[in-house]
């Protein structure tokens, strides 16, 4: 993606916070004071250092607090205190995590981790694994809580809910280091999204560019929540994980503004990655056989919806040319994997304007 720039501030992921967190409660415990700073290895081997937001040691156990600073990424974690309570567990039983206040719960099989595990991710235990293993010299045996105030309000402005955690948010990163304005946790979350309905057998997913199409799919078809996947603009994100992890029906559903730069070849269907050609879509118009005056207004309309209201005054439906070249488009990311493939097109307010499809990708 090209949505990062030199100015703007990298921040630390909850994974990090987490790690930092539980290796300053750890050395308290351990009589070896609260570090503050605390600094954690990061997985790519940076050390990194982070202030401690609160701490405190009561009989055998301890806690430390950080506050999450994502840097300039408009993060729905940022200014979280993500707090680490820590304490001794059974001889041979290694580290132990905990979900604690305002951290998910796994309910559904396909992520990473079963259901019933704290909603920590690997690569942040592993991080911890390895910062309490700086403090003992070898791996403890510990029970980690991990908790983040607020948290359950915060997961309900991510995808968390579709993915089957409850409770709160995922403790995240592969890096430790957020990036800004960087897409990859949203991929992400369209991947998992995927993983968790082939895990529950489910053949049929659905998506969407937006919670109107999604609403209007959903309805149409009458499938369950596991089923819808917010791509949001990620369309090649979806496509591309499903040519390899295929399920037996997909659907592409959007307003008719991103469905026609799908049909045009966008992946990234955001406004900041190109606008829609409006000579292009006044050619599909002329196909479909619009005037040569339908065709000039087209080619000089401000907006795609402009340009569907002028061809549907002049009694030429765009809506089929343009979801047959979407499906074309999505086809050809697919490259033959077996499923079946339709594409949806909704207008504002989620009455359906044309479709195409379900066929079988590999014809």
């Amino acid at each position: 993606m090209e949505h990062t720039h030199t100015s703007l501030r990298r921040g630390w992921t909850t994974g990090s916070c987490a790690t930092a967190a539980a290796r300053a409660a750890w050395s308290g415990l351990c009589g070896q004071g609260f570090p503050d700073p605390v600094t954690i290895t990061l997985p790519g081997g940076q050390r990194v250092a982070f202030a401690l937001a609160a701490h405190g040691q009561k009989g055998d156990s301890a806690w430390a607090a950080v506050v999450k600073d994502a840097g300039d990424d408009p993060d729905v974690t940022h200014g979280a205190h993500v707090r680490v309570d820590v304490r001794p567990a059974p001889p041979g039983s290694g580290v132990i995590f905990r979900a604690g206040a305002g951290v998910g719960t796994v309910t559904l099989p396909g992520l990473p981790l079963p259901p019933g595990e704290p909603a920590i991710n690997p690569v942040p235990r592993r991080m911890i694994r390895a910062a309490l293993r700086e403090v003992t010299g070898h791996e403890p045996d510990a029970e980690v809580t991990v908790s983040i105030a607020g948290g359950q309000e915060m997961a309900r402005h991510t995808l968390n809910g579709r993915l089957g955690i409850v409770g709160g948010l995922s403790i995240l990163g592969t890096t430790g280091i957020v990036v800004p304005f960087s897409c990859a946790a949203w991929i992400d979350s369209i991947h998992r999204g995927v993983d968790v309905a082939r895990a529950m057998g489910l053949e049929h997913v659905v998506g969407s560019t937006g919670n109107v199409s999604e609403q209007a799919a959903r309805a149409l078809y009458g499938l369950p929540p596991e089923a819808m996947l917010e791509m949001g603009d990620f369309a090649g994100g979806l496509l591309k994980y499903l040519r390899t992890h295929p399920v037996g029906r997909v659907t592409v559903a959007g307003g008719v503004a991103k469905m026609t730069k799908l049909a045009q070849g966008f992946m990234d269907l955001h406004s900041r990655r190109g606008q829609a050609d409006m000579a292009r879509l006044a050619d599909l118009a002329r196909a479909a056989g619009g005037t040569a005056a339908l065709v000039a207004d087209v080619a000089q309309a401000h907006s795609v919806a402009a340009a569907f209201a002028l061809a549907r005054q002049a009694g030429v439906d765009l809506g089929p040319p343009v979801a047959r070249a979407a499906w074309v488009r999505a086809r050809d990311v697919l490259a033959g994997a077996d499923c079946r493939l339709d594409v949806l097109l909704f207008d504002r307010a989620g009455k359906l304007v044309a479709r195409h499809g379900p066929c079988p990708v590999t014809d």
